[in-house]
């Protein structure tokens, strides 16, 4: 019953959203022909909304694939400069083709490689931070962002219902618990302010105060 909820729920947010431009639906095209995982539109235009809201000068994603959500953040913040990051060169040069023809003027930089590590080896400090990774790897990715956020920064995680397996008490894989231990340190690390929030797959929003 809870997953014909779900699942209604998501088809009826989708059928409401109006059509995206011809970059964004190429790139959803791309996702669903090769079954790789995008934020989607749902959360795309939440993170639209919150960078026009915010108006970062410095982001940094935790994962990009091949640019979904940071075209999203770049529509919202045309003046931002905008990290991403992948172990696959091939999704960040496909980044670099879409952003050219979506005609975006931020300042992109594309880093290859692990994600923690290149932020790890970065004396940067930014204004919003993306996590979707691997998802056992959420709870260092929390405690890493925050040393590299200012003060009123966001951190932006996808993936924090994890398709209902964190309420599954059957469910104890990696990356199930990888999620369940950063949910929990969302409600009680010191110094931040966090919400979960019921969309596509759950998106978390953590304000560092």
């Amino acid at each position: 019953m809870i997953e014909l909820y779900i699942n209604g729920l998501n088809r009826y947010i989708d059928e409401l959203l109006p059509k995206r431009n011809n970059v964004i639906t190429e790139m959803e095209a791309l996702a669903e022909e090769r079954h790789f995982p995008i934020v989607g539109p749902q959360v795309g235009r939440f993170l639209y909304q919150l960078a026009r809201l915010k108006g970062p000068s410095d982001i940094f994603e935790m994962g990009s694939g091949f640019g979904y959500s940071a075209f999203w953040f770049a529509l919202g913040a045309p003046e931002a400069h905008i990290i991403l990051t992948d172990h696959d060169q091939s999704n960040l040069s496909r980044a670099e083709n879409w952003f050219e023809v979506g005609n975006l003027k931020n300042h992109f930089e594309f880093r290859q490689g692990n994600a923690l590590n290149i932020l790890k080896n970065t004396m940067e400090i930014f204004d919003l931070i993306l996590i979707d990774l691997d998802k056992e790897n959420y709870p260092e990715a929390l405690q890493l962002a925050l040393k590299h956020l200012r003060t009123d920064g966001l951190i932006i995680t996808d993936n924090v219902l994890w398709h209902g397996r964190v309420f599954d008490p059957a469910a104890i894989d990696p990356a199930t618990s990888g999620v369940r231990t950063f949910n929990q340190l969302l409600f009680e690390t010191d110094g931040i302010f966090s919400t979960i929030i019921p969309i596509r797959d759950g998106l978390a929003l953590t304000l560092k105060m």
